[in-house]
């Protein structure tokens, strides 16, 4: 198996995951929290999309989906077109609203976008350094992992959150 491939195997089980728990949800189940405090499914799906499409683009050196396709205006969220749930506060968690559709869009239009990065990509492009601010310096390997590994630790928590919700309304 080629570098591309394997990257593109992480990616297609996070679009796997997230179609999974989106699947025939209703907005009741998206914006459930066990507690005050509580991320939602809505929440954690828009924020591992938000994050891969950051990030990849970014590699990538190409315009986040976010902006490019107008997911920023589709869902109306009060943040700036650069939020990508990075740190914030309960009360904007729970801002983040829209149906599955419209999550499973959004995430469906990034990986479309990352996918046609990936493969691209061949193991020398790997060991390029995307990102000086670490030490060690990260590279476009470490930064793709990175993602998937993050992307599929949010698909899991709202996967669990699906299921206690299912039970809980």
């Amino acid at each position: 198996m080629d570098v591309s491939s394997l990257l593109c195997d992480g990616f297609e089980r996070v679009r796997h995951g997230v179609e999974g728990v989106l699947s025939g949800i209703d907005e009741a189940h998206l914006i459930f929290r066990p507690d005050p405090e509580a991320n939602t499914i809505a929440w954690l799906v828009w924020h591992l999309t938000r994050v891969q499409d950051d990030h990849v683009a970014s590699v990538a050196g190409a315009e986040q989906r976010w902006t490019a396709e107008d997911w920023h205006g589709r869902f109306a969220l009060p943040f700036e077109p650069s939020a990508t749930g990075w740190s914030q506060a309960a009360d904007e968690v729970g801002a983040v609203r829209g149906s599955g559709a419209l999550l499973f869009g959004y995430h469906d239009a990034v990986h479309r976008a990352t996918i046609d990065f990936v493969r691209t990509l061949g193991e020398r492009d790997l060991d390029r350094v995307v990102d000086t601010r670490w030490d060690p310096p990260v590279t476009l390997g470490v930064r793709l992992v990175s993602v998937i590994e993050d992307d599929l630790q949010h698909v899991g928590q709202a996967a669990y959150l699906r299921g206690w919700a299912e039970r809980a309304l």
